[in-house]
């Protein structure tokens, strides 16, 4: 027996017995206390951790949600740059092209004047009419259009049905083309564009 555990005994037996009693049940309520305490400090502990744990996988969440983004937007800045780095031809001879591919016609083209687009790009465009053209080569024309790995857009479009014709159209089509504008170039580089988009008449 250690002298700690002989002096509390010691001190046990000069209590009286209501004392040793009362005691005992300090005891008993300090002993319960730490049984009920003992498991709701470990159930805190736990959920520290599960919510440490949970911040974790959400900061790792972010980070990867984040570098697929970051690789989105990568991917679709490497696209217009791609696109843009084509330059479309003159637009008229493109439009008649495209429109020959389709068995179309263009009767009447017309150049519109370059107009600048913010500080570094050039707008130049064109509008063309077709006559008792089909849907299907409308449509045709318009998807091969679409198509072409160029800075296009089709910025109108007017489609008037032919009285008592079956599958005739008459199309009013404006198409526009957007040149980047090189940075040393200054009115030299804006210049450029414009007399390829007039040579295309």
């Amino acid at each position: 027996m250690t002298p700690s555990t002989s002096g509390l005994r010691d001190a046990l037996e000069k209590l009286s017995a209501r004392e040793r009693r009362l005691a005992t049940m300090f005891l008993a309520v300090l002993l319960g206390f730490a049984l009920v305490l003992v498991p709701i400090g470990a159930a805190a502990m736990l959920s520290s951790r599960r919510d440490a744990n949970k911040s974790l996988r959400d900061a790792i969440f972010a980070v990867k949600s984040g570098r697929d983004q970051v690789q989105a937007r990568r991917a679709r800045r490497d696209a217009i740059a791609a696109r843009y780095a084509t330059k479309a031809p003159p637009l008229a001879g493109l439009l008649e092209k495209t429109a020959k591919d389709q068995k179309l016609d263009i009767p009447e083209s017309q150049d519109r004047p370059d107009v600048p687009s913010g500080k570094r790009f050039v707008e130049r465009s064109t509008v063309v009419r077709l006559r008792k053209a089909g849907m299907l080569a409308i449509a045709n024309m318009l998807e091969a259009l679409e198509q072409k790995r160029m800075p296009l857009a089709v910025t109108r479009l007017s489609i008037r049905r032919r009285g008592g014709e079956h599958d005739a159209y008459d199309v009013e089509l404006g198409v526009s083309a957007w040149d980047k504008v090189e940075a040393a170039g200054g009115a030299k580089g804006a210049a450029a564009p414009a007399d390829s988009a007039g040579g295309g008449k």
